[in-house]
């Protein structure tokens, strides 16, 4: 190993260089003496634990961001959905303007979404998703007290906005970090996401009871967060350049560093450019822009994406009040909508590693349509009487999300594809899924009960499955747009 690595300063100086450029911060004094005054090997056994610690510190900090990111990417729609009735009330909402605001989840996300992989390449993603956890924090401390109902869905697109830049980032910043762990790191974030879904979902009453009762302060308590996740970010904002983890990690070039550490340059287009990470890394040949466009898959990835966020936004926003109008109390109705999205904890780390290991996802979008099918008879049929029931079968239904995120990254075989998948997926899904939680509370407010809005959900999860077995073929983007 030592007959590969650099035995001069000039080396020593670049793999220094690297070090500092990728943290920010010089590396420490006592290795650079190391450095210079030792030769040979030496140089290399006093330098390369520097490089490991420093990686070792970088991936730890790194894997906190993303996870507390994800817990910060719902709180702000599940905490307002336990509240609705409340927050109807001291506005003067009607259900028609009440569905208008659980529309603005996905109409933020389409909007702001499609600007995520721009904003990257001009200021790096650790940068984006760090001012997406600021833009957060300020949009949710402020969005009970500004006033008026416009005021409210001002703030809460300014805290929407933020959301939208980190969700299309997630699996772009977990490609280009962790190629090697696409599915575990896809797990992990989307376990976090249900955490934080799940945790809003189920304390926001009662915090907002312990804080006195007034629904302003229990909705604005959840700006608390994303201020947290803020700090785990600030070291990444200044990286637009630099190798990655996974290429600094080895401490010499070999065969596996291109595959696993050199982006191509398609990638750094999508996700902040960044020189080469080793020595002895060719940079790969310009590639033409992937037109996505031409892609079934593609298309297919983007109904399911826009049917699943269809049934995941009218759940966090009506489905605490569908169980209020049916004779539960407040307290039990964020519970059970608490055990909708506490689904999502264990089934988000289980099911991306189970979609990987499966030439075809059909299956599992199959299995998870029919439990929701399942969970919205009950609903239509028994409220009450199997309300737990029915909340776990819609929680499993709900584990659409993490699925979509997986194929995402298995229907294209670059990091570059991946980005503009995500993007094209994200962005075009969630504007599918805007009319849904509207048209929901059109049909609540004329036809008084929630018969209809029960029957549209069931309807549309026909079509969910059908598309969803079309995206879980086994094929890549870049095959079928090159056809």
């Amino acid at each position: 190993m030592m007959g590969l690595m650099a035995s001069d300063e000039t080396r020593t100086e670049t793999r220094s260089t690297e070090a500092r450029t990728e943290t920010g911060v010089r590396a420490p004094a006592e290795t650079r003496t190391h450095a210079r005054v030792d030769g040979g090997a030496r140089e290399t056994s006093a330098e390369a634990p520097a490089t490991r610690a420093w990686t070792t510190w970088t991936t730890r900090l790194l894997v906190v961001g993303i996870v507390l990111a994800a817990m910060n990417l719902r709180p702000a729609i599940t905490s307002l959905g336990a509240l609705l009735e409340e927050v109807r009330d001291g506005l003067g909402m009607s259900g028609s303007v009440a569905g208008l605001l659980t529309s603005v989840p996905p109409l933020c996300f389409a909007v702001f979404g499609v600007t995520a992989p721009r904003l990257a390449r001009r200021f790096g993603p650790g940068a984006v998703v760090c001012a997406g956890m600021v833009a957060i924090t300020a949009g949710l401390l402020i969005r009970p007290y500004v006033g008026g109902t416009g005021g409210f869905l001002a703030a809460t697109a300014l805290a929407l906005m933020g959301i939208a830049v980190s969700n299309v980032l997630m699996p772009v910043i977990v490609k280009r970090y962790f190629p090697d762990r696409v599915g575990s790191m896809t797990g992990l974030y989307s376990m976090a996401l249900a955490f934080g879904t799940s945790v809003a979902a189920a304390a926001t009453v009662p915090v907002t009871n312990a804080l006195g009762g007034h629904w302003q302060p229990g909705l604005a308590v959840w700006a608390v967060l994303p201020a947290l996740a803020v700090v785990p970010w600030i070291p990444f904002v200044r990286k637009r350049k630099g190798p990655s983890p996974a290429a600094a990690t080895s401490a010499a070039p070999s065969s596996a560093a291109p595959s696993s550490a050199a982006p191509t340059s398609t990638e750094q287009a999508a996700a902040s450019p960044r020189p080469e990470g080793g020595q002895g890394v060719e940079k790969p040949a310009e590639q033409p822009p992937l037109r996505i466009t031409r892609s079934r898959t593609a298309w297919a990835l983007a109904v399911f994406f826009g049917l699943q966020a269809t049934a995941a936004y009218i759940t966090m926003g009506w489905m605490a009040q569908i169980f209020r109008d049916s004779g539960v109390s407040a307290g039990t109705a964020g519970l059970l909508l608490a055990v909708i999205m506490v689904m999502g904890v264990p089934l988000a780390f289980v099911i991306p590693r189970v979609a990987t290991r499966l030439p075809h996802q059909g299956p599992i979008v199959l299995v998870l349509g029919v439990c929701g099918l399942a969970g919205y008879a009950g609903l239509y049929f028994a409220p009450v009487g199997g309300a737990w029931a029915w909340a776990l079968l819609l929680g499993v239904s709900n584990c659409a999300f993490p699925l979509a995120l997986t194929m995402v990254g298995m229907r294209a075989r670059t990091g570059a594809g991946v980005a503009q998948l995500s993007a094209f997926a994200q962005s075009t899904g969630y504007l599918i899924s805007i009319p849904g939680p509207l048209l929901v509370g059109v049909l609540y407010q004329h036809s008084g009960g929630w018969g209809l809005p029960i029957a549209l959900m069931s309807a549309l999860m026909v079509p969910q499955i059908v598309v969803g077995v079309l995206a879980g073929r086994d094929r890549t983007v870049e095959d079928e747009a090159a056809r």
